[in-house]
């Protein structure tokens, strides 16, 4: 029988494929004036030199999230694993109506073309996972991009796909993986914010509190198809977690393409208008917890973090009634999730300090108090692309005389306090009782401190508080309206 087209193609990548792992080691490294370095190998089965150039200015971009504010995050898949159960997979997106993007292996790629051309006939994206998964930090520059540049024209010849990017099987990457992405035509080596791995004994519930923490903006979420024995119910999981958000899921190729700029910390206004003074002596500040002018305003607050669950939910809220708020962030949360700070602020809410922690003030030392402010501040500055309000609430909203001028050397000579408690923090408070505690204390000029954590009536509260409010005649501003920049 005559092979077909297809089989001829594929026996030709086979054989490209069979040649390229007989690669030895390098065999020298001599650098050169234009600091590039020649790598020379030769091929076990051709003995004709090779010579790969080594530059170290191109590099490929290091993608472990995406900076974005859209309410949108990617499903990635790692590796090919049999038939049956990669179509089980592709099955259990379509029910789902979600599009992800997968990561293959060149080899498998070659060992069945045909699955992965149904992968891209399905609407999903393709993109590189090396031509044999191997561990590259065990390999040499040369064998590195091999594996990445092969894998790269395999999956392009089977399946007509062109792909921008690269990911490591562990998702781990060095310089040398960066560099030889860049030769091999690969805009960016991907990582993920969260690969997921086969559960244990966790209840349904904990799966579900678990998956929130990493549905956030700009999301990557990786799970490898050999590795993962419950994929299928892990989409149907991730799916239904990112609809409690009101999030969705895009390819990567999308997610990336609706990126935006995010500028390194020295380059934005205000990056360092807080900063270390331990002297303090002759340091002044302002104190606000109440504004006495008569007025029929309320200030509405926030402190903490919490994941997008939550912080989406009362953004939504506070959008739908058209209120601006005032949002002290704990950087720690900050650091690991810029994207939502970022979306508190283009909401056109004012985004203050709340420590990078969540110390007691009072009960750390001068020294630590003041880094533990600037830390905040540079990591809310460069999560948000400008300077916040340069406010600062205490933890616990403790504070003396002594720390109120130590916060103020740093350059937040504002600090901001409350007046109107409903103790919302408290898991077991209802709903109910958050609305009275707060309609009691609240007055004309009150400043009402709610919280951002997960697992509270806040969110249930929230709207209630802005409707019997205004009721009474009050309208809602921000803190920064209230007492001044």
């Amino acid at each position: 029988m005559q092979a077909s087209a297809v089989d001829k193609g594929i026996h030709f990548w086979f054989a490209v494929v069979s040649m390229m792992i007989g690669v030895v080691l390098l065999t020298g490294c001599v650098p050169d004036s234009s600091k590039q370095q020649k790598v020379g190998y030769f091929s076990q089965k051709s003995n004709v030199a090779s010579d790969i150039i080594r530059s170290t200015t191109d590099k490929s971009k290091a993608i472990p999230f995406v900076y974005t504010t859209r309410r949108e995050l990617s499903l990635t898949f790692n590796g090919m694993a049999d038939s049956e159960t990669m179509k089980k997979l592709l099955d259990e997106l379509d029910k789902h109506h979600l599009k992800a993007t997968f990561f293959l292996p060149g080899m498998r790629v070659a060992e069945e073309p045909d699955l992965a051309k149904e992968i891209a006939a399905r609407g999903h994206e393709i993109e590189n996972n090396t031509l044999n998964q191997l561990d590259l930090t065990t390999l040499s520059y040369e064998q590195i991009s091999s594996e990445i540049k092969l894998s790269r024209d395999v999956i392009e010849k089977a399946t007509g796909k062109s792909v921008r990017y690269v990911r490591t099987k562990t998702g781990t990457y060095s310089d040398d993986v960066l560099f030889a992405a860049a030769q091999s035509g690969q805009e960016a080596v991907v990582s993920s914010s969260l690969f997921l791995h086969n559960w244990e004994n966790e209840t349904e519930a904990q799966k579900m509190r678990y998956v929130r923490k990493y549905i956030n903006r700009g999301g990557i979420i990786a799970l490898d198809t050999q590795e993962n024995k419950q994929l299928n119910e892990n989409v149907s999981l991730l799916a239904r977690a990112a609809s409690d958000v009101g999030y969705r899921f895009v390819t990567l190729q999308e997610l990336i393409a609706g990126g935006q700029e995010r500028k390194p910390l020295p380059q934005i206004a205000g990056f360092d208008a807080a900063k270390i003074a331990p002297d303090d002596r002759h340091a002044s500040y302002k104190y606000v917890m109440r504004a006495e002018t008569g007025k029929n305003q309320i200030a509405l607050s926030f402190d903490d973090w919490g994941t997008d669950y939550t912080v989406t939910k009362i953004l939504d809220v506070l959008d739908k009634y058209k209120v601006k708020a005032s949002f002290f962030l704990r950087a720690d949360g900050v650091e690991k999730n810029p994207n939502l700070a970022r979306a508190i602020a283009e909401a056109g809410h004012d985004v203050g300090n709340h420590t990078y922690s969540h110390p007691v003030v009072t009960k750390i030392t001068k020294a630590q108090l003041q880094e533990e402010i600037v830390k905040a501040h540079q990591i809310i500055t460069e999560a948000i692309q400008q300077k916040p309000v340069m406010y600062f609430r205490p933890p616990t909203g403790v504070f003396d005389e002594n720390t109120l001028k130590t916060i103020s050397a740093t350059g937040y000579h504002t600090i901001a306090n409350f007046d109107v408690d409903p103790s919302d923090y408290i898991r077991t408070r209802t709903a109910e009782e958050i609305v009275n505690a707060t309609l009691e204390q609240a007055r004309s000029g009150s400043v009402i401190l709610l919280h951002m954590l997960d697992d509270t009536h806040t969110v249930e509260a929230l709207p209630i508080i802005i409707e019997k409010l205004r009721s009474k005649g009050y309208s809602f501003v921000k803190m920064t309206e209230m007492f001044g920049p």
